[in-house]
C-alpha cells in the first residue's frame, strides 16, 4: 500500500510504498482511510516535537481520520499510537477507538473539523464547564481551532464571545462565524493592553491557543481592568502558539478568583473525549460549524505539507 512516511524529523513526509498492515490483534480492526487531516498535533508528532509522540522512525503520520472498515461501516476513527499513524491507504485501530458517522456526515469536513473543534468542545463541556450567559475570550482565534472555539462558545451557550489574533483578515471574518467583537494582537504592548482591557476586561473565560509571550501580557492586563476582583476568571490552556512558558506574578492568585486549567491529552480521560465526540460529529453532521477544508489527494503530502495553503486552510489528505 502507499503511505505518507516519515524518514526525517528535518523534512516533510513523503509519498512511498510500505507493508500492509499487520493482521489485526482480537481488540483491532482493519479500516480503509478515506481521509486524515493535517492538524498542528501531527505536524509536531512529524517534527518530533509532540510531548505524546514517538522518536521512533520511520513512522505514519496522523492521528485522526475517516474510513470504512471490512463490514462497510463508514467512521471516524483514532491512530492505533504515534507510529502506526492514519495518512495511509490503509490502517489498524482499537475497536475502542472508532464512532460510526451519520448518513448525513461528509468525510473530508469530519476529518478536518474534529481534531479542531475538539480542542474547545472538550473542555467547554468536561472541564471548564461553560455556564449560559458568559463571556468568553478567543486568544488565538484566527487559526482553525480558534474559529472552531468561537462558533462553539457560542453554540453552547455563550452570551458574548471575542476572537483575538493578528491576521487582519482573518479577524474581519470572525463575526460572520457568531463573534460579538475581535481584538487584534498587532501594535505595542501598551496598545495591545489598552484593547484588552477596553473589549474584555470582564470576561468571564478566557480560551488560550497561544500562551508564552501573549498570555503573559494579556492576563495582567485583564486582571488590572477588572471591575470587581472577586468575580470569577477561568483561563483555560490549550495550546502553545506563542510559546512553551508563561510567567504568571504570584500576586494576580492572591488578588483576583483566578483559576487556570488546561486540556489536551492526559488532562481528560479517553472515555469522556469518545463520549464528547460522538456528540461533536452529530454537530458537524448538521452543519451546525463551520471549517475551511481543503482535500488534497495523498500523494502529494511532501509538496502540500508546508505549503501557504496549508497555513491558510484545514489540509485533509485522501489516499
Amino acid at each position: 500500500m502507499h503511505a505518507a512516511l516519515v524518514t526525517s524529523f528535518d523534512r516533510p513526509p513523503q509519498y512511498a510504498e510500505v507493508n500492509d498492515p499487520a493482521a489485526p490483534a482480537a481488540d483491532e480492526v482493519l479500516v480503509d482511510v478515506r481521509a486524515a487531516g493535517l492538524h498542528p498535533r501531527v505536524r509536531s508528532g512529524a517534527a518530533g516535537a509532540h510531548y505524546a509522540s514517538s522518536t521512533a522512525l520511520p513512522l505514519i503520520p496522523g492521528v485522526d481520520g475517516t474510513g470504512v472498515l471490512t463490514d462497510g461501516r463508514r467512521v471516524y476513527f483514532a491512530a492505533l499510537d504515534s507510529v502506526h499513524g492514519t495518512m495511509a491507504d490503509q490502517t489498524v485501530i482499537r475497536r475502542r477507538a472508532y464512532i460510526p458517522l451519520p448518513d448525513t456526515a461528509d468525510d473530508v469536513t469530519v476529518a478536518a473539523a474534529v481534531n479542531p473543534a475538539m480542542s474547545s468542545w472538550v473542555p467547554l463541556r468536561r472541564r471548564a464547564a461553560l455556564q449560559p450567559g458568559q463571556r468568553v475570550l478567543v486568544l488565538g482565534s484566527t487559526g482553525s481551532a480558534g474559529q472552531m472555539a468561537v462558533q462553539i462558545a457560542k453554540r453552547l451557550g455563550a452570551g458574548w464571545v471575542a476572537g483575538a489574533g493578528r491576521d487582519p483578515e482573518r479577524l474581519a471574518a470572525l463575526p460572520g462565524l457568531g463573534a460579538d467583537g475581535t481584538i487584534s494582537l498587532t501594535g505595542s504592548d501598551a496598545e495591545i493592553a489598552a484593547e484588552v482591557q477596553q473589549n474584555a476586561a470582564d470576561t468571564d473565560m478566557v480560551i488560550d491557543y497561544l500562551w508564552g509571550v501573549p498570555a503573559q501580557r494579556i492576563l495582567p492586563a485583564i486582571l488590572a481592568a477588572r471591575s470587581d476582583p472577586s468575580q470569577p476568571l477561568t483561563w483555560v490552556h490549550i495550546g502553545a502558539m506563542g510559546g512553551a512558558e508563561a510567567s504568571v506574578p504570584s500576586v494576580a492568585l492572591r488578588s483576583h478568583n483566578l483559576t487556570i486549567l488546561g486540556s489536551g491529552q492526559g488532562a481528560v480521560s479517553t472515555a469522556d473525549f469518545v463520549k464528547e465526540i460522538a456528540a461533536l460529529i452529530d454537530e458537524i453532521a448538521a452543519g451546525g460549524l463551520t471549517i475551511n477544508a481543503l482535500p488534497v489527494p495523498l500523494r502529494d503530502v511532501e509538496a502540500v505539507w508546508d505549503s501557504p495553503e496549508s497555513r491558510t486552510n484545514r489540509v485533509v489528505f485522501q489516499p
